[in-house]
């Protein structure tokens, strides 16, 4: 959150508690004194990660609210403080965690400015995989060998994760409906491909600054099973006068001046 010169306590006050967490505060205001029963594993886990709660304090949250903390033998999603904090340090550059399932959990306002908020997106929406499969890549360019690389490594990765979290109801309806909704990547699935990360390059072209030319370099949190997404560009080259503009301009988008 933003720096406040006028703030006289420490902590989230229920207004930023409520904006991070995608809830309202007159809902915050009812679970302080007790009004609000059956908080939902989604709500709870969206508490946990606004106050970067570790997985012990995360699951002790969920007791106390009456729910089951999360299952070993689902896929995480929990984003740890450290992982959060390099999110919050590391701001030149866009950035972003996802699930070993490719849902997005967590970005900088870089990212969201490069790829389009994020936070506009909800349920399966907010996975790659199905975005990238039942929407394309409007918005995002490279070349055909690119293409067929990603979608194949898409979906070894989920091919991946229902291996390593066989119980994981949520994932089996993902690779489910991907099955029945996409013959590309039902036909993939059948290769029974597994993979792993490589180093890409594409083109955003639907930014307020023109097209920038990124490298796309994916790395695993050990112990968590998160992917850490970051996007970089050559140094000196009019991409990176491009994203440094995008800096400045964040979600606000560019327009003419009038004559």
């Amino acid at each position: 959150m933003p720096a406040d010169a006028g703030r006289r306590t420490t902590g989230l006050r229920r207004e930023e508690l409520a904006a991070l967490a995608g809830v309202s505060v007159d809902y915050i205001v009812r679970l302080e004194q007790g009004r609000a029963v059956n908080p939902s594993p989604q709500l709870l886990g969206a508490l946990a990660l606004a106050l970067r709660a570790t997985p012990a304090e995360r699951d002790h949250l969920y007791r106390v609210a009456g729910v089951a903390p999360p299952a070993r033998g689902t896929v995480p999603q929990h984003v740890t403080p450290g992982v959060q904090r390099i999110v919050d340090r590391l701001g030149d550059v866009p950035m972003a965690v996802f699930t070993a399932s490719h849902d997005i959990l967590l970005w900088n306002p870089l990212w969201a400015a490069l790829t389009g908020d994020p936070s506009r997106y909800v349920g399966i929406e907010r996975n790659l995989v199905w975005r990238h499969f039942i929407w394309g890549h409007d918005g995002v360019e490279f070349d055909a060998q690119h293409e067929e690389d990603l979608a194949g490594d898409l979906t070894a990765d989920l091919r991946t994760a229902v291996g390593q979290y066989p119980h994981d109801a949520a994932l089996a309806q993902l690779v489910a409906r991907l099955r029945t909704a996409s013959g590309d990547f039902e036909r993939r699935w059948g290769e029974a491909r597994v993979a792993e990360h490589r180093s890409s390059r594409k083109t955003v072209t639907g930014t307020a600054v023109g097209p920038i030319t990124v490298d796309c370099d994916v790395l695993t949190v050990p112990g968590g099973d998160l992917r850490i997404v970051v996007y970089t560009v050559v140094p000196g080259s009019a991409d990176e006068q491009k994203l440094d503009l995008l800096r400045v301009t964040g979600l606000q988008a560019l327009t003419a001046a009038p004559a």
